[in-house]
């Protein structure tokens, strides 16, 4: 095995070598669980590469969503340049579940846009552990839905070498087996093309293909090229390609799966019909039989996961293999790996609650005659499940939960930043007066050219709020639940480049959302019991003014609530401890200086493109100059950009916004065509710009 390498310039300061030390005795002790308790702004990403140099095993790293595991995956990849730092979340783009609604009578079709990209590191992912053990894999909870069993993944292979004799024409019925397409004029990713004695193959997970020279069956040459260029990159000696999908089967397991579907099928079918449920039974037959055909013929079916419980040979119940158990394994067969929680008071539950929803849908697609009952076996993992396939688990928090100190067999605490900031200072103050005093203590912040943060508890509060301080002069937005998740994003962006200065919300920038303008965090009615005040909440808010060396959180309350005392008593040690960090090596603190990338601009091209796609089929199924017709289409892609929002895949959602936009102004001209023939304005006679806009936009000023 190759050894893991940090390659940085920096060391470990502060408290991190003495985290790391503790930390790797911990595994090399044999203790299953720990827990890495480190502030924002600690460097706690640095400490996980440091404890994988030190324990030298095959990592999986593990966050709750695909923006904070992008940004590990970078940090990840620089820190390991020499060994196989892959990426595991979600490929999809778009994505809408099958789902029966029986109260509507109303059946969806599954739905789905691929990522290209994602597919191929995900596919590059499932490749590196089969052939490496110097492999850090950072995944999303994509990581516990269901995969090809290992064992037949590594049989799945074709592989030549240089002066071997092969039959090429098996050769080609392998790839076609591997789910490899012939394309014989346009070589693109998984497909090959066979010209003459010359075999090209493009790899799925790759982004460079194979070209494999034949003299009649003998291999003469192997090489890696540019499929873009033709330039040869290497000479090899030898090439084995993997499956074009990570759902793959041998001829005989198919063979064999089909049996077990038909007898499935002959046994859901009696009990349907016994039940009277005859439409449900012939539905069922339908599909079902055609999946079998289809299987048959080709080896694989739309919706093949729906049977991979028979298809690997599974019993009703059985979990699925999934990516954690494509990690090394002892020769007895126990796992050998190392794994992180990342935000684990926010990921462990994610985690938790997977089996549950899906469980629900699928229940009543079989209940309906949608699919038979296997189809429940194509599932993510219950917790339980995920957690006994775990090998040493590293919780890292700035707020572990109770679980994890519970599991722990040591809370290894990272206090120290070796930017040499602190955390906040922290004051509580009366409410009475607490408009006048915000008011005074933002406009120190807008004179510094620094930010701030003020967060309510309801969403009328944080409007109205907003609406006194803009009717003040100031420059303010708000955010809360009701406004889009695309213009969420702006309005941070805005917020950081200085386009206004306050910022009003209820549950504000918790977990790895970074600020660095922001100076000043008013929390209101910070007494008050409950979630948004509970003592993992306020310390993680107190954490977004950790950024900027001017950080200062003022409490307004007219008590002090055990959760308020409890933050305040651990910020408060946090400082001492960086203060006397500070004193002793004669470190300044300094504010964070960081670029402002706006996250709808990055890749904006590739992302209008992916939803392009999408919006062209939806587009073909309407016609926009029909005012019923514009109407469903719009509704339509609305769904659409709200599904790409809720996975916070924010540039897709941004183009299906402006392509609503450009819809909406379509059906705008005839109208006012009409209404100009009427002799009239449409709707109104009130000036253009004085009537409500749609959604949840931003009021400027006062009420009127």
């Amino acid at each position: 095995m190759r050894q893991f390498e940090v390659v940085s310039p920096f060391k470990p300061a502060g408290d991190q070598g003495e985290a790391v030390a503790a930390l790797a005795e911990g595994i090399h002790r044999g203790d299953k669980y720990q827990t890495l308790k480190g502030v924002t702004g600690s460097g706690k990403t640095f400490t996980m590469a440091k404890i994988i140099e030190a324990v030298q095993m095959p990592t999986l790293v593990v966050s709750h969503n695909k923006t904070l595991a992008a940004q590990l995956f970078r940090e990840f990849r620089g820190f390991f340049p020499h060994n196989a730092v892959e990426y595991f979340v979600s490929y999809y783009d778009y994505y809408q579940p099958e789902a029966y609604v029986a109260s509507r009578d109303l059946y969806i079709e599954k739905d789905a846009s691929i990522n290209d990209e994602i597919e191929r590191m995900r596919l590059s992912a499932t490749r590196s552990l089969m052939e490496r053990e110097d492999v850090i894999i950072v995944a999303t909870v994509s990581c516990i839905y269901g995969l090809a069993t290992p064992e037949v993944y590594r049989q799945m292979t074709a592989s030549f070498s240089v002066g071997d004799t092969v039959d090429a024409d098996a050769l080609v019925r392998r790839l076609v087996e591997l789910q490899y397409e012939r394309n014989d004029a346009v070589l693109e990713r998984g497909r090959f093309r066979r010209r003459g004695d010359t075999l090209e193959i493009y790899p799925a997970y790759l982004e460079d293909a194979y070209r494999a020279d034949l003299d009649w069956n003998r291999v003469e040459r192997i090489r890696r090229f540019d499929p873009v260029s033709g330039k040869i990159l290497e000479e090899l000696d030898r090439a084995v390609i993997y499956p074009a999908k990570q759902f793959v089967m041998p001829g005989d397991m198919i063979s064999g799966a089909i049996g077990r579907i038909k007898d499935e099928l002959a046994e859901r079918l009696e009990f349907l019909k016994s039940t009277g449920k005859i439409l449900e039974a012939e539905r069922l037959k339908t599909r079902v039989e055609y999946d079998i055909e289809m299987l048959s013929e080709m080896g694989y079916c739309p919706g093949i996961e729906n049977y991979s419980a028979p298809l690997s040979g599974r019993r009703p119940g059985d979990a699925p293999d999934t990516l954690i158990d494509y990690l090394p394994k002892t020769p007895g067969g126990t796992p050998r790996h190392l794994t992180f929680i990342d935000e684990s008071h926010v990921t462990l539950p994610q985690i938790g609650a997977m089996y549950a929803g899906d469980r629900s849908r699928k229940q009543s697609l079989v209940d309906y005659g949608f699919r038979l009952p296997c189809a429940l076996d194509n599932r993510p993992l219950r917790y339980d499940e995920f957690a006994g396939r775990l090998d040493k688990t590293i919780y890292v928090s700035a707020t572990p939960g109770k679980t994890e100190i519970e599991q722990s067999s040591q809370v290894v605490q990272q206090l120290i930043r070796p930017t040499g900031l602190l955390d906040p200072e922290i004051e509580v103050r009366p409410s009475e007066g607490q408009m006048e005093d915000i008011y005074a203590e933002v406009k120190k912040r807008i004179k510094a050219g620094e930010r701030s943060l003020i967060l309510t508890l309801t969403k009328k509060m944080a409007e109205d709020l907003t609406d006194y301080l803009s009717g003040l002069g100031l420059k303010v937005r708000y955010i809360h639940s009701e406004v889009e998740t695309i213009e969420r994003v702006e309005i941070l962006t805005s917020l950081r480049q200085g386009d206004f200065d306050i910022l009003v919300g209820i549950n504000l920038l918790r977990e790895g959302i970074d600020l660095p303008e922001v100076s000043f965090i008013a929390i209101l009615d910070a007494d008050k019991i409950g979630f948004l005040r509970s003592l993992t909440s306020l310390v993680q808010i107190i954490g977004r003014a950790a950024r900027n060396a001017a950080g200062k959180v003022i409490m307004y309350a007219d008590r002090m609530s055990p959760a308020m005392e409890e933050a305040i008593a651990e910020t408060e040690k946090r400082r001492q401890i960086q203060t006397d960090y500070n004193r002793k090596h004669g470190i300044t603190p300094a504010t964070v200086k960081k670029a402002i990338a706006s996250i709808l601009e990055r890749h904006a091209e590739e992302a209008e493109n992916a939803a392009a796609a999408s919006i062209e089929v939806l587009k073909r199924s309407y016609n926009v100059l029909v005012p019923a017709q514009r109407k469903q289409l719009v509704k339509a892609l609305e769904n659409e950009m709200l599904e790409h929002a809720k996975k916070l895949e924010f540039e897709e959602a941004a183009a299906i916004r402006d392509e609503i936009q450009r819809i909406g102004e379509l059906g705008k001209a005839p109208e006012a065509n009409r209404a100009s023939r009427a002799g009239k304005t449409s709707g109104t006679d009130k000036p253009p710009g004085t009537g409500k806009t749609s959604g949840t936009r931003q009021r400027k000023g006062a009420k009127k």
